[in-house]
Parts: C-alpha cells; structure tokens; sequence
C-alpha cells in the first residue's frame, strides 16, 4: 500500500505539487522517502491519484500526479453526527472512529449538560485538532473525502436549521416521549443525522423539542454506554441496519 498524503489544493495535472507543511514533514522525516518513490494524494472531496515524489528537501516536498484512482467506496447515505461536546480528549476518538465509519460531516453543539461551553470552545483549539485528526483518520482508512467539522453550535440553534435529512436522535428509552424506535425500526433514508447527546444526556426538554421538529427518538437498549462509546455504536448500529458496512 502506497502512503497516502492530503493535498486539498491539488492540481491533478500539474508537473510539481507541494504538499502542505505538516504532510511533507512526513514524507521527509518520518517516512523518509525520496524522489522517484510512489505516493498516493488525495484532495479531500473524493479525488484520489498515484503520484511520484519529484522532491524531498530538508522542509519541503513535492509530488507529481500520474494517474486517476479509484477511491474506496463512501457509504450511500449522507450521514452527519450531531455529537454534544464530550469533556476531555473524549471527542478525538469520537471524530477518528466517526470518520472511519463513513460520516459526511461532524456538528458538535452544546447542550444542556454539556460539561464545556461555547466560549471555552472559541478559546480553544479544539476544532482545529479535529480537523487533522479528520485527515489522519482519512488517511488510515483509505477514504478520499475528508468529512466537514463544522463550528460548534447551541443544540437548540441547531435545530431551527432546515434540512431535508431524517433527524434520528439516542435517547434513554425512560427519558423520551412518545414512541422510542429500536435502531431495526428506523427506515432507510438518503441522508440522515444522527443526534447523541453528552455524559449527562439530554433533558426533557431536549427531548421534546426534537419530538416537535419531527425526529426520530431511537433506543440502543438497556445497557448504559459511556458517552464516547455511544456515537460509534448509534453509526455502526443504524450502518448496519442500513446495509452500508457490508
């Protein structure tokens, strides 16, 4: 297997492509290679090609596109995880594992019982570590298309947002209204998000408010779930369902 570098200005029929700073570091130190050595780069948006390495300096690289590959096939549902900010280092698993499962797009939000806020998020650079962890896994698991991390949003502006996709929402099956669908009860659709709330859960009116804008309120079953572990098992659960891993 070629190493895979993520080159999201690429210029498919350009002689001589840089690779962005943090990618030719690791071609030069850590993977050590050198001109004429074969390479794969991708841009991110599903365009993914065999390259040569035509220059590997001290703290530069570059590489020329040969041909057009096939990429690994992305799942027919356009799933976005809706995740509430978990406390901790918890959310880099959860966009590593989330990207390798297929997602389109991570939108974290703060919810009720959130253990950090907005302003926190600003002041941070969580987002921008997502975004490469986003890369990393994309590379690793042979996907092109590195999925969106979009900024942090309150859980409630979230849902005044318009869309046209099935909005599925993991709740404790004590602490929704009305019916609570087993993850084999929950249809097939052409795009889908999928809501998981933070260590704390949601509240009751959490839960009635996505009741009211028509989501779908699914259980995962009596076992309790640490927070982290609930958005892979909700994806590879409703994935499966939907006959996307196979």
């Amino acid at each position: 297997m070629r190493p895979r570098f993520y080159v999201p200005d690429l210029d498919p029929v350009a002689e001589r492509v840089a690779l962005p700073d943090e990618e030719a570091a690791h071609l030069v130190r850590v993977l050590r290679l050198r001109a004429g050595d074969e390479v794969e780069v991708f841009d991110g948006r599903g365009g993914l090609w065999r390259a040569v390495v035509v220059q590997a300096g001290r703290t530069s690289a570059a590489v020329r596109p040969v041909e057009a590959v096939m990429p690994a096939r992305e799942i027919g549902v356009r799933v976005s995880l809706v995740v509430s900010v978990l406390k901790g280092d918890k959310m880099d698993d959860v966009v590593r594992d989330a990207v390798m499962l297929g997602v389109s797009a991570i939108q974290p939000v703060v919810s009720q019982r959130a253990e950090i806020s907005l302003a926190t998020l600003a002041r941070s650079r969580r987002i921008a570590r997502w975004q490469r962890i986003a890369v990393s896994s994309a590379k690793q698991c042979g996907r092109a298309v590195v999925p969106a991390i979009h900024d942090p949003l309150p859980l409630d502006r979230w849902w005044t947002e318009k869309t046209e996709a099935a909005r599925v929402m993991c709740v404790e099956p004590s602490a929704a209204l009305g019916h609570v669908a087993s993850v084999q009860d929950v249809p097939k659709p052409r795009a889908a998000h999928v809501i998981i709330g933070p260590e704390g859960g949601w509240t009751v009116p959490e839960v009635a408010a996505a009741h009211e804008c028509g989501a779908i309120l699914m259980s995962l079953g009596g076992r309790t779930l640490r927070a982290d572990a609930v958005p892979i098992v909700a994806l590879t659960a409703l994935l499966t369902t939907w006959s996307e891993l196979t």
